[in-house]
């Protein structure tokens, strides 16, 4: 089964790796149409729910810091304008290039650096303001603007616990702006109506008392791809997801769940043997490879289901 719109849904502004939001009316088109709760145990970058209509809507990410950037973002949500010029403020200070504020690269640099400029103008600004970041994790709006500066707008910690990833060759530009004032109309539509944690997806859903109204979006680590968030996803972990949505489906819960059956000549074979019981839609997708996002990459990806 194939479905397929070629209408963008909205982005989050944190730009996660994998995010979701691209393939949103793909998806769309597959959940249930009333939702009472949307339940996103992966939640990642928040696109998915960004994008989805319900009356309640609860998150979760293994990653504090994941759901600390979303929190974050809740709490700055009063005023967009205010965000905005509290985020400016500190690109100044660092003395970053912002295009949306007409803040750009030299032309010098430009001709000399066709493909990277951004990342040339911005490296000393950027790791100075990693350095501020690392020596006070409790200045999220640093860690904000680390992957907005970042190398693909990633979240990488070291073993020390200290943020190591390398300026990306992009900046504050209007994308971002629109994708944060979409994301703070979102909040304020939905203010009193979304809870967030950061437990282990199992605690977390069976911490949520879930109806048959509800529905859980699982949009977990893939076991053949590659990416930091799925470095501590194996078989095991795989099978017990499988195991656990099994059950949801006795109870009668409806779930969906976005994953990878073949990424570059791998094959997920645990999964291919247990979605053959439920509903399996192809999705088109079109990623870009983890190492370097000038080369596409094909897969198939599936929308897997237990309700018609």
């Amino acid at each position: 089964m194939t479905k397929n719109t070629k209408n963008v849904g909205m982005r989050s502004p944190l730009f996660y790796v994998g995010d979701k939001y691209k393939l949103m009316p793909q998806l769309k088109a597959l959940f249930p149409e009333n939702i009472n709760t949307f339940i996103d145990p992966f939640v990642g970058g928040g696109s998915t729910f960004l994008n989805t209509q319900a009356n309640k809507y609860a998150l979760n990410d293994l990653d504090r810091n994941v759901i600390g950037l979303h929190d974050y973002l809740f709490e700055q949500s009063q005023n967009a304008n205010d965000l905005l010029a509290a985020l400016f403020e500190v690109i100044e200070h660092y003395s970053l290039t912002c295009s949306l504020q007409g803040k750009s690269v030299p032309d010098e640099l430009k001709r000399r650096f066709k493909k990277t400029y951004y990342a040339v103008a911005n490296k000393d600004a950027y790791n100075k303001m990693r350095s501020d970041f690392n020596g006070n994790k409790s200045r999220t709006n640093l860690l904000y603007l680390l992957l907005i500066y970042g190398f693909n707008h990633m979240i990488r910690f070291n073993r020390n616990g200290d943020f190591n990833l390398p300026v990306g060759n992009v900046d504050f530009n209007k994308t971002v702006k629109l994708a944060l004032l979409n994301y703070n109309e979102f909040v304020n539509v939905n203010k009193g109506n979304v809870i967030r944690k950061s437990q282990d997806y199992k605690e977390f859903l069976q911490s949520c008392a879930i109806s048959k109204d509800d529905f859980v979006y699982l949009d977990p680590p893939y076991l053949i791809t590659f990416g930091e968030y799925n470095k501590f996803w194996g078989e095991e972990q795989e099978k017990q997801l499988y195991a656990f949505l099994d059950i949801l489906t006795h109870a009668g819960i409806r779930f969906g769940l976005s994953n990878m059956v073949t990424h570059k000549g791998n094959t997920n074979e645990i999964l291919t043997k247990w979605m053959a019981r439920y509903n399996v839609f192809e999705i088109k997708s079109n990623y870009i490879s983890f190492h370097d996002n000038t080369i596409k990459v094909t897969s198939r990806e599936v929308f897997i289901t237990n309700y018609g």
